[in-house]
């Protein structure tokens, strides 16, 4: 007979899930640094392909194909899912690029603002009220932007880019009735047939990268498993944990990925990008700040280890 988890053991092995989900997710650039010579396009090809390939053997593993023949049995209602793919092929395809061409600095500052974009979004589109202090931040978020279109005169396309595809892909996938796993497995399966015939014209002229030799060839296919493990951290994480822990415990990602670039790539950090991630930087904390005092309160007849404390997955 197995022994129930206590509150405080479930809390520690959420906290354990969630650092090995942002620390995989951080040492990505690591990863995609190893396609020396392929195309991000054609990395993001094999992503796609791999993934949904890995997804099915973990789905058939962990039995949990009665939430995805329930969702493709209703094709109509998989309108959102559809845009929740393309969404996260333009971030894995921006992401792979920025790391391909060492601007990871430009990816760290997008995932940066990913929560202020967030919050942006949720006042624009959802019409949900924003504290003071969020306001200030996002502001502050908007200045960091106009410092690099003003001193360096171009937009941070890349960081702006994988924030709004990102924020907005959150956006939508608030409004899909599927969990993590499942919706990656749904939204991989949609783009599987573009990223067949995708793979279909690079073989035909003779472009593919794919069994042209060993190393790269297992690169290619290891992307799946690298796509999904920290999805599955995360599922664990966001199970047993708060979501203001999850929130802090997600700055890890882009702070890693900071310095990779700084430390392992050796990115010039230019005075005015400096200041761009310091004013980041002060937002989060503001905005850190007011979610942590937003939070809800467990009332004096409620234990504060019990009730609400899971995120529903």
């Amino acid at each position: 007979m197995s022994v129930p988890a206590t509150p405080d053991r479930e809390a520690a092995q959420g906290v354990a899930f969630g650092l090995a989900a942002y620390v995989m997710w951080g040492c990505f650039p690591l990863f995609f640094a190893l396609f020396e010579g392929v195309p991000a396009f054609e990395v993001l090809i094999h992503r796609i392909i791999w993934s949904c390939l890995f997804l099915v053997a973990l789905i058939t593993l962990m039995r949990r194909w009665a939430p995805i023949r329930l969702a493709l049995a209703e094709p109509r209602r998989l309108g959102r899912v559809l845009g929740c793919a393309l969404l996260i092929a333009v971030n894995w395809g921006l992401y792979i690029y920025a790391v391909e061409t060492r601007q990871v600095f430009q990816a760290s500052l997008g995932y940066f603002l990913t929560p202020l974009v967030n919050v942006a979004l949720g006042m624009l589109v959802l019409r949900e009220r924003m504290a003071a202090l969020q306001g200030v931040a996002v502001t502050l978020a908007g200045a960091a932007i106009a410092i690099q279109l003003v001193l360096l005169g171009e937009l941070p396309w890349i960081s702006l880019t994988l924030a709004f595809s990102f924020g907005t892909y959150g956006l939508l996938r608030k409004q899909v009735p599927l969990d993590g796993l499942s919706g990656l497995f749904v939204e991989t399966l949609l783009l599987l047939p573009l990223g067949l015939i995708a793979l279909g014209g690079l073989a035909a002229a003779e472009l593919s990268h794919f069994l042209g030799g060993t190393r790269t060839t297992l690169l290619l296919m290891a992307s799946g498993a690298i796509t999904a493990l920290p999805l599955l951290a995360f599922a664990g994480a966001a199970r047993r944990l708060r979501l203001a822990t999850l929130g802090f415990l997600m700055y890890l990602n882009p702070t890693i990925q900071f310095f990779i670039a700084l430390l392992v790539f050796h990115e010039p950090l230019a005075p005015t990008l400096l200041a761009s991630f310091t004013l980041i930087w002060v937002s989060l904390a503001l905005y850190s700040w007011s979610a942590w005092q937003g939070r809800p309160r467990p009332s004096p007849s409620t234990s504060p280890t019990t009730g609400g404390n899971r995120e529903p997955g």
